[in-house]
């Protein structure tokens, strides 16, 4: 592919990195919900992780339910909960609960009193209460407790809004009940535009002030810190509990590393508790978080990991993540890696795109991109719970892979004729009709498959050249190449290419040729038998004659486009060309002509061809022996003698079978029985060792 092809490719990249990064900046509302189930896959994928052992939460759970009775309960047995909270040895207590209406029995206001006194002298409850989005009426000395607990921020110099939640509406504990708390926190939550929860809100507005969540107050007890807050002209810019800084964003919102679904962290019966049934010391350090987790309660959240999480549970989440300081980070870092990403990866693939030689290669380049990315960001996720976007740079991918293939695609149309023209110099007619007709067929970019590889070359050619001038040389090789080259397409191959008065032949490439070995083959006895018909001419007009050696093999190559951009040449690589060549010199070593592989000699049908097994040898750089077969195209009737003196040279009797290839040798001038002459001569003086497998070891390639 030329230069300005390869820019083009990667202009399409850039264009898709445009595209990808204008989306990015407008955040569409598909791509967003894509984008938050793709992060969601990479909870799933890390799976559940470890909660910090000090969060336990105490379950108002189906057991409680049972033993106790529905949902609300009597405020004397709550009342018992809350000091077996204390008595257990729970630093700090948050309710996930609000008990916003007063108590009707009988007893009415002095059951509310009593819970109240047991929350005061508990010293130790952060009480829970709830925003609402509709406006209601407030009872003054409920709210004059929560008033008094809000969040003072150091606000910069000019900012007049904020993008904190403001809610209209507040339900709170009745007055008696709520006096007595060592704080309050309210447990609001607000799921993502698709219904699932990942960010949980530590800071609303009501009123014009700002208050904390419950996760939020619950910890700022158990630490016995203060909560600080700082805001600037774009929104919360630092949110502390004591010297600890929380990552949340502009609105006061934290992105939740979530540790797994229902029952994640230590969960107590609330029954357990009530009822004494617990070791001393059970909730000694401990952070608890009092809420329902029995699902006819109703509070339950959709999350990454769980479609019925007890809201307690997020709660949980938030107060464990800031004990491990163990927040999914987004920030300005992150947010250049995102857009780096989305930059990036679509001009690599269109890079890849420019270099790739078809669509299945281009194929392997988007996959290679879209998984190096989707791999980094879980490994940066899993090992540094960096929040990085999915979404944004597969679209750049996605584009810049759409683009390039569209863009090959016309252009491979619009240049059929070119290919037609190209292939028609070295396959025959047949397959470039074929090719024309069907070429979702024809695979340039390079493929692995099975060919029979055909090498051929004159012998002595050095010598001969030496004795001809240029124009007697080139008329010599013509002649010679020409109708050799006519033989090879007529057989249905593929002329490769001339190595000066070398043919380099496939069988089966381009396109499919099932019975290529066959092919190959009758293209070598023909060559042949056309040999002799050019020499009997070069006798007559007083040329040189000629003698030439042929190896085939069979086996798996790689064969596409291969070279510079500017020299098209469809060639086959491999060691199965290697092993053709190296059987093509052989025939000197064997005073053969053509020599082919075990591989090609059993891919032949029976009786087609006279075959002679003529060597067992272990080449050079090669583990297992080739075995050799020479096709025979005169003196077949010496197979059965010869066969029979190879059968008896290997049961290393050398001393006979000497005597038998010497008689082939003076009755035939057979080469190979003539080179076994020399073997048997060897190995009477120096015998190979004792469980011989009759295999040579060749000295050289």
């Amino acid at each position: 592919m030329t230069l300005s092809k390869r820019l083009f490719f990667m202009l399409i990249g850039a264009v898709a990195a445009g595209l990808a990064l204008l989306a990015y900046r407008i955040e569409p509302t598909v791509i967003e919900r894509v984008d938050l189930r793709l992060k969601d896959a990479r909870f799933i994928a890390r799976g559940t992780a470890s909660p910090d052992p000090r969060v336990v939460v105490v379950a108002i759970d189906p057991k409680s339910i049972k033993e106790i009775g529905r949902w609300p309960w009597p405020r004397t047995v709550v009342s018992e909960l809350v000091s077996g909270i204390k008595s257990y040895g729970a630093v700090v207590a948050g309710l996930d609960i609000i008990f916003s209406e007063p108590d009707n029995t009988c007893a009415g206001i002095e059951n509310d009193r009593l819970l109240g006194r047991t929350i005061f002298e508990a010293g130790n409850v952060i009480a829970g209460y709830f925003f609402r989005t509709e406006a209601q009426p407030v009872d003054e000395r409920s709210f004059e407790h929560i008033i008094a607990r809000r969040i003072d921020p150091v606000v910069a110099e000019g900012v007049t809004s904020t993008p904190i939640d403001e809610f209209k509406g507040i339900d709170l504990n009745v007055a008696e009940i709520g006096q007595g708390a060592l704080d309050h926190g309210f447990f609001t939550v607000n799921a993502d535009q698709d219904g699932i929860y990942r960010r949980a809100i530590l800071l609303s507005m009501y009123g014009g002030d700002i208050y904390g969540s419950l996760a939020l107050k619950t910890l700022a007890g158990y630490r016995g810190q203060p909560v600080t807050l700082s805001i600037d002209r774009h929104g919360v810019s630092e949110l502390k509990v004591g010297d600890q800084p929380l990552p949340v964003d502009a609105a006061g919102k934290l992105r939740l590393n979530y540790y797994g679904g229902t029952a994640t962290f230590r969960t107590l019966p609330a029954v357990d508790i009530i009822k004494k049934r617990l070791p001393p010391g059970t909730l000694n350090n401990a952070l608890v978080l009092v809420g329902a987790t029995e699902i006819g309660i109703f509070d339950v959240r959709a999350t990454p990991f769980d479609p019925t999480l007890p809201g307690v549970e997020i709660h949980a989440t938030v107060a464990s993540n800031i004990l491990q300081n163990s927040f999914l980070k987004y920030n300005s870092d992150t947010r250049a890696i995102e857009q780096a990403a989305i930059v990036i990866l679509p001009v690599l693939l269109g890079v890849l795109l420019g270099f790739a030689p078809g669509t299945l290669v281009g194929l392997l380049a988007l996959v290679l991109t879209s998984g190096g990315f989707i791999g980094f960001n879980y490994l940066t996720f899993a090992s540094y719970l960096h929040d990085l976007t999915l979404a944004y740079p597969l679209l750049g991918i996605g584009i810049a892979y759409l683009g390039g293939e569209s863009y090959r695609n016309l252009v491979v149309e619009r240049k059929g004729k070119q290919l037609k023209k190209a292939f028609s110099s070295y396959v025959s007619p047949d397959l470039v009709k074929q090719i024309e007709k069907n070429p979702d067929k024809l695979v340039l970019g390079g493929e692995q498959r099975e060919l029979s590889i055909l090498f051929s070359d004159i012998r002595g050619f050095t010598t001969v050249s030496e004795s001809l001038t240029p124009p007697e040389l080139v008329t010599l090789l013509n002649e010679y190449l020409t109708p050799m080259t006519r033989i090879v397409l007529e057989e249905g191959g593929t002329l490769d290419k001339f190595i000066g008065d070398a043919v380099m032949a496939l069988f089966n490439a381009p396109l499919d040729v099932p019975d290529h070995a066959e092919r190959s083959c009758t293209a070598a006895v023909r060559m042949l038998g056309e040999l002799e018909r050019l020499n009997a001419g070069f006798a007559e007009r007083g040329m040189h004659t000629i003698d030439i050696g042929i190896g085939i093999n069979t086996g798996p190559a790689v064969v596409g486009n291969m070279g510079a951009d500017i020299r098209f040449d469809y060639t086959a690589i491999g060691d199965s060309v290697n092993l053709a060549s190296r059987l093509e010199g052989l025939n000197k070593y064997y005073g053969s002509h053509i020599l082919v592989s075990e591989d090609t000699y059993r891919q032949v049908a029976p009786g087609r061809f006279t075959f002679r097994e003529v060597d067992r040898v272990r080449v050079k750089g090669k583990l297992h022996p080739v075995v050799m077969f020479e096709l025979m195209t005169r003196n077949q009737e010496i197979l059965p003698r010869f066969l029979e003196a190879l059968d008896i040279y290997r049961s290393m009797e050398f001393e006979r079978a000497q005597v038998v290839f010497e008689l082939l040798v003076a009755e035939y001038n057979d080469g190979p029985s003539r080179l076994y002459v020399g073997r048997c001569i060897e190995y009477r003086t120096d015998p190979p060792p004792a469980g011989w497998d009759g295999v040579y070891v060749a000295k050289s390639k």
